[in-house]
Protein backbone atom coordinates (compact mmCIF):
# COMPACT_ATOMS: atom_id res chain seq x y z
CA UNK A 1 0.00 0.00 0.00
CA UNK A 2 3.10 2.24 1.39
CA UNK A 3 4.93 1.59 -1.97
CA UNK A 4 2.98 2.51 -4.97
CA UNK A 5 2.62 5.84 -3.30
CA UNK A 6 6.12 6.26 -2.51
CA UNK A 7 7.15 5.02 -5.79
CA UNK A 8 4.24 7.79 -7.76
CA UNK A 9 5.52 10.44 -5.75
CA UNK A 10 9.31 9.81 -6.69
CA UNK A 11 8.70 8.99 -10.41
CA UNK A 12 6.29 12.29 -10.67
CA UNK A 13 7.18 15.69 -11.57
CA UNK A 14 6.65 18.41 -8.89
CA UNK A 15 3.47 20.07 -9.27
CA UNK A 16 4.29 24.20 -8.91
CA UNK A 17 3.26 27.65 -10.56
CA UNK A 18 6.08 28.43 -13.39
CA UNK A 19 7.61 31.83 -12.54
CA UNK A 20 6.50 35.00 -13.13
CA UNK A 21 7.99 36.57 -16.41
CA UNK A 22 10.08 39.79 -15.93
CA UNK A 23 10.92 42.12 -18.69
CA UNK A 24 14.64 42.75 -18.38
CA UNK A 25 14.01 46.47 -18.98
CA UNK A 26 11.93 47.07 -15.98
CA UNK A 27 14.58 45.35 -13.79
CA UNK A 28 17.47 47.27 -15.27
CA UNK A 29 15.03 50.79 -14.87
CA UNK A 30 14.83 50.01 -11.08
CA UNK A 31 18.19 49.31 -10.57
CA UNK A 32 18.73 52.35 -12.09
CA UNK A 33 16.21 54.18 -9.94
CA UNK A 34 18.11 52.69 -6.67
CA UNK A 35 21.68 53.04 -7.67
CA UNK A 36 20.78 56.55 -8.51
CA UNK A 37 19.12 57.25 -5.32
CA UNK A 38 21.32 55.51 -3.51
CA UNK A 39 24.30 56.65 -4.71
CA UNK A 40 22.93 60.74 -3.83
CA UNK A 41 22.07 59.22 -0.55
CA UNK A 42 24.30 57.37 1.11
CA UNK A 43 27.14 57.00 -1.36
CA UNK A 44 26.45 53.48 -1.73
CA UNK A 45 24.39 50.44 -1.57
CA UNK A 46 21.19 50.06 1.03
CA UNK A 47 21.78 47.77 4.37
CA UNK A 48 18.72 46.17 5.68
CA UNK A 49 18.43 45.24 9.53
CA UNK A 50 15.63 43.22 9.98
CA UNK A 51 13.88 43.49 13.28
CA UNK A 52 11.05 41.35 14.38
CA UNK A 53 9.00 42.75 17.42
CA UNK A 54 6.64 39.63 17.74
CA UNK A 55 5.36 38.43 14.59
CA UNK A 56 3.46 35.62 13.39
CA UNK A 57 6.42 34.80 10.81
CA UNK A 58 4.56 35.59 7.81
CA UNK A 59 6.09 39.07 6.72
CA UNK A 60 9.39 37.67 7.19
CA UNK A 61 8.85 34.33 4.69
CA UNK A 62 7.98 37.27 2.39
CA UNK A 63 11.14 39.05 3.13
CA UNK A 64 13.00 35.98 2.93
CA UNK A 65 11.15 35.76 -0.77
CA UNK A 66 13.08 38.77 -1.70
CA UNK A 67 16.52 37.23 -1.45
CA UNK A 68 15.27 34.16 -4.08
CA UNK A 69 15.99 33.69 -7.59
CA UNK A 70 13.40 35.65 -8.45
CA UNK A 71 13.63 38.76 -6.83
CA UNK A 72 17.33 38.86 -5.97
CA UNK A 73 17.09 41.85 -4.04
CA UNK A 74 20.96 42.13 -3.64
CA UNK A 75 21.13 42.81 -8.34
CA UNK A 76 19.24 46.45 -7.00
CA UNK A 77 22.01 47.33 -4.29
CA UNK A 78 19.88 45.96 -1.31
CA UNK A 79 21.43 43.71 1.18
CA UNK A 80 20.69 42.36 4.60
CA UNK A 81 22.96 43.04 7.28
CA UNK A 82 23.50 41.06 10.48
CA UNK A 83 24.06 44.15 12.77
CA UNK A 84 22.11 47.61 13.48
CA UNK A 85 25.54 48.96 13.81
CA UNK A 86 25.91 48.71 9.87
CA UNK A 87 22.63 49.32 9.10
CA UNK A 88 20.60 52.22 7.16
CA UNK A 89 17.03 50.86 7.43
CA UNK A 90 15.49 49.00 10.53
CA UNK A 91 12.60 47.37 8.80
CA UNK A 92 10.60 46.12 11.38
CA UNK A 93 7.81 43.38 11.31
CA UNK A 94 4.81 42.38 13.66
CA UNK A 95 2.96 44.20 16.29
CA UNK A 96 5.34 45.77 19.19
CA UNK A 97 5.42 43.96 21.99
CA UNK A 98 6.21 44.71 25.89
CA UNK A 99 8.69 42.20 25.77
CA UNK A 100 10.30 43.49 22.37
CA UNK A 101 10.13 47.49 23.03
CA UNK A 102 13.20 47.42 24.79
CA UNK A 103 15.42 45.64 22.33
CA UNK A 104 13.95 47.80 19.17
CA UNK A 105 14.93 50.65 21.14
CA UNK A 106 18.24 49.01 21.90
CA UNK A 107 18.55 48.32 17.80
CA UNK A 108 17.70 51.77 17.17
CA UNK A 109 20.33 53.20 19.79
CA UNK A 110 23.03 51.07 17.90
CA UNK A 111 21.50 52.21 14.38
CA UNK A 112 24.12 54.89 13.15
CA UNK A 113 22.48 58.13 11.55
CA UNK A 114 20.80 58.62 9.02
CA UNK A 115 18.22 55.84 9.56
CA UNK A 116 14.89 55.03 8.43
CA UNK A 117 12.37 52.77 9.97
CA UNK A 118 9.84 51.21 8.27
CA UNK A 119 6.76 49.44 9.57
CA UNK A 120 6.11 45.79 7.50
CA UNK A 121 2.54 44.46 7.60
CA UNK A 122 -0.46 45.59 9.11
CA UNK A 123 1.06 44.54 12.79
CA UNK A 124 3.69 47.00 12.25
CA UNK A 125 1.25 49.14 11.81
CA UNK A 126 -1.24 48.84 14.31
CA UNK A 127 -0.95 45.87 16.36
CA UNK A 128 -2.73 43.87 13.51
CA UNK A 129 -4.82 41.19 14.53
CA UNK A 130 -3.05 41.20 18.03
CA UNK A 131 -4.35 44.74 18.55
CA UNK A 132 -6.00 44.78 22.47
CA UNK A 133 -4.04 42.23 23.54
CA UNK A 134 -2.58 42.75 27.31
CA UNK A 135 0.93 41.80 25.49
CA UNK A 136 0.90 44.23 22.72
CA UNK A 137 1.77 47.44 22.97
CA UNK A 138 0.49 48.57 19.38
CA UNK A 139 2.42 49.37 16.14
CA UNK A 140 6.14 50.30 16.03
CA UNK A 141 5.51 54.27 16.21
CA UNK A 142 4.88 53.35 19.54
CA UNK A 143 8.32 53.53 20.09
CA UNK A 144 9.89 54.71 17.40
CA UNK A 145 8.86 57.30 14.99
CA UNK A 146 8.00 55.78 11.19
CA UNK A 147 9.40 56.74 8.01
CA UNK A 148 7.55 54.25 5.63
CA UNK A 149 4.40 51.81 6.12
CA UNK A 150 4.42 48.39 3.70
CA UNK A 151 0.10 47.88 4.62
CA UNK A 152 -0.34 44.19 4.05
CA UNK A 153 -0.76 40.84 6.13
CA UNK A 154 1.75 40.10 4.66
CA UNK A 155 2.83 42.22 2.12
CA UNK A 156 4.06 40.35 -0.90
CA UNK A 157 7.72 40.36 -2.21
CA UNK A 158 7.16 43.13 -4.91
CA UNK A 159 4.99 45.29 -2.55
CA UNK A 160 8.21 45.06 -0.45
CA UNK A 161 11.03 46.15 -3.26
CA UNK A 162 8.52 49.00 -4.45
CA UNK A 163 8.15 50.49 -0.98
CA UNK A 164 11.81 50.39 -0.22
CA UNK A 165 12.50 52.66 -3.49
CA UNK A 166 9.96 54.91 -2.87
CA UNK A 167 11.91 55.24 0.28
CA UNK A 168 15.15 56.06 -1.11
CA UNK A 169 13.62 58.12 -4.14
CA UNK A 170 11.48 60.23 -1.30
CA UNK A 171 14.92 60.88 0.60
CA UNK A 172 17.59 61.48 -2.03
Amino acid sequence: MLLPKLARCLFSRPVTDPAPAVAPEIVAELRARIDEAAQKRLGRSLAIRQVDAGSCNACELEINALQNVLHDLERFGLRFVASPRHADVLLVTGPLTHNMAEALLRARAATPDPVWVVALGDCAVDGGVFKGSYAVLGGVDAALPVDLVIPGCPPGPAQILEGLIALIEANA
